[in-house]
């Protein structure tokens, strides 16, 4: 998950070199949203059951926008919705609206653990469209390293077979339009502050959508419906302070590789929900598109340097 544009800080090096105690804070940041994330998604799947994924995505975007307006306002008033690149702002926050609804919708159909495998492409998404949208060259290798890491989403998903799942598109679908957040959420890091953009990102689905709630709306029928309803903006929101906060303990290339904390976790709440677990092929293409996703990762860290 995208931290909303927020800037990673150097860690303070101290006596215990690499493992000081920003580095230690940095990767326990990083590791409680790759918990919290895929409770979240374990909260929409149960609810998808019985709710329209409209009105799921919906109480995830609406809960998050009040979090963080909550947070901001108080602090710096109406002036932090001032932004100098309002297409770009509103054309990220639909982005990550759509990748929501895909991945929201997908969970209905599919185990968390095989979405969320899938789902880890988005950085592979990034490396590929980095040149096209930002001018960012690649090369050769990463360029291997890309179909490397795709050909583990066809292991996954394995289409042409008994076991594909047309819901699996979906996951792809909610990667690729996460992995242009990103890249837009880059381009507009510089121009617009951090608690600018993310107030912008859960914007469309949080007040955009509510044109189409009267349509979709089904009132809970529990108080657990009503409390996991609540808890998806909660959990989201907290997610994406946690990513954040993780960026201002340690640089942003020595803690992202333990987002992928977030596939085990995936594979402990799907067990814990739903009794399922992923099988061989799942792990073995979740294992390739992680090593081709830290392979790219370390590349662009040594370009940088």
């Amino acid at each position: 998950m995208a931290s909303d544009g927020v800037t990673a800080k150097a860690a303070p090096k101290g006596a215990l070199g690499l493992f000081d105690r920003g580095l230690l804070l940095g990767i326990l940041f990083i590791c409680l949203s790759g918990i919290v994330f895929p409770v979240m998604n374990g909260f929409a799947k149960m609810l998808g059951a019985e709710y329209s994924t409209l009105q799921v995505s919906w109480a995830r975007a609406f809960g998050h926008f009040v979090f963080i307006l909550a947070a901001f306002l108080p602090r710096q008033g109406l002036a932090v919705l001032r932004t100098k690149r309002p297409m770009i702002q509103f054309g990220r926050a639909l982005m990550l609206y759509i990748s929501n609804l895909c991945f929201f919708f997908a969970i209905v159909f599919i185990p968390i653990a095989d979405a969320a495998a899938i789902s880890m492409t988005a950085p592979l998404v990034v490396a590929l469209l980095a040149w096209p949208m930002l001018g960012e060259r690649t090369n050769a290798a990463r360029l291997v390293a890309l179909a490397i890491g795709f050909s583990g989403v066809l292991l996954v998903i394995r289409p042409g077979t008994d076991l594909f799942h047309w819901a699996s598109l979906f996951v792809v679908a909610s990667s690729v339009c996460y992995g242009m957040y990103q890249l837009l959420t880059r381009k507009v890091a510089g121009i617009d502050s951090p608690e600018t953009s993310a107030i912008y990102a859960p914007i469309i689905g949080a007040i955009g959508m509510l044109l189409v709630m009267p349509f979709v709306w089904r009132t809970p029928a529990t108080l657990l419906d009503l409390g996991m309803f609540m808890g998806l903006g909660v959990l989201g929101a907290a997610g994406h302070y946690f990513v954040a906060r993780a960026l201002t303990y340690a640089p942003a290339n020595l803690v992202s590789p333990f987002q992928y904390f977030q596939l085990f976790a995936s594979v402990i709440v799907g067990y814990l929900f739903f009794a399922a677990l992923p099988d061989a092929a799942t792990w073995i293409g979740a294992g390739i598109i992680m090593v081709s996703g830290l392979y790219i990762g370390w590349t662009q860290t040594r370009v940088a340097k």
